[in-house]
């Protein structure tokens, strides 16, 4: 896992659903795969947590999407913040906008979710199966994807929680008991939901961009 230099990023609009989505695609030289981040709800592509983690995957070589799932006037809805179907349709569109983006084509696509988002990459990696190469989940909401999508997801799976963020750790613990993929479930010791204390999220920064990396074979060679 080799570490680059900073890499810049390109304001880019996704349309869909009569709206165009805005995100930051940046993608290092030689990159291996892309990462597309999924954020949780009332959270976007200007996330300080996300933003912070796709550093750490660029300076790793990954190319790094993040993008809003929902306008801002459609943020302003309570209930689209925990629409999953409607953030994964949003998610699905992300994608096929990287399959063919003529730098993004050739790369394999990751997921990485936070909050409810995590439960959209999931149901996204259920629908695309082999086509994603792997999924990351920071404080996610796995359960949210449904029983029948979780046990469909063949995509390298990393749930990673907080130590002192209790009653998710039990509803992580209820979808990795439900999925039958490659899996794992990573606490972050002294860690609250959102990995506000020092260090915590560098841990969770670290463990991602090992995932990723350890599960980057092309996808036409992933059975």
């Amino acid at each position: 896992m080799a570490l680059g230099i900073q890499t810049p990023e390109t304001l880019v609009h996704v349309a869909v659903d009569g709206t165009e989505l805005e995100g930051m695609l940046a993608i290092p030289d030689a990159a291996r795969g892309t990462v597309l981040f999924a954020h949780g709800s009332g959270s976007s592509r200007l996330s300080v947590r996300n933003n912070f983690v796709a550093e750490v995957l660029r300076k790793a070589g990954l190319a790094t999407f993040l993008i809003d799932l929902l306008s801002p006037s459609e943020d302003l809805d309570y209930a689209a913040r925990f629409d999953i179907p409607l953030l994964t349709r949003r998610l699905l569109a992300a994608t096929h906008w990287l399959r063919v983006h003529p730098r993004g084509a050739q790369l394999a696509i990751c997921y990485f979710g936070a909050s409810t988002g995590a439960a959209a990459a999931l149901q996204a990696a259920a629908i695309l199966g082999c086509g994603i190469a792997a999924v990351v989940s920071r404080g996610g909401r796995p359960d949210l994807a449904g029983p029948e999508p979780l046990r469909r997801v063949r995509a390298p799976t990393l749930l990673i929680v907080g130590g002192r963020d209790e009653a998710v750790i039990d509803l992580n613990r209820q979808a990795y008991a439900l999925m039958d993929c490659e899996r794992a479930i990573e606490i972050i010791p002294g860690a609250t939901h959102l990995f506000e204390e020092p260090g915590t999220l560098a841990q969770v920064a670290k463990l991602a961009a090992q995932w990723f990396d350890n599960h980057l074979a092309p996808v036409k060679d992933r059975s």
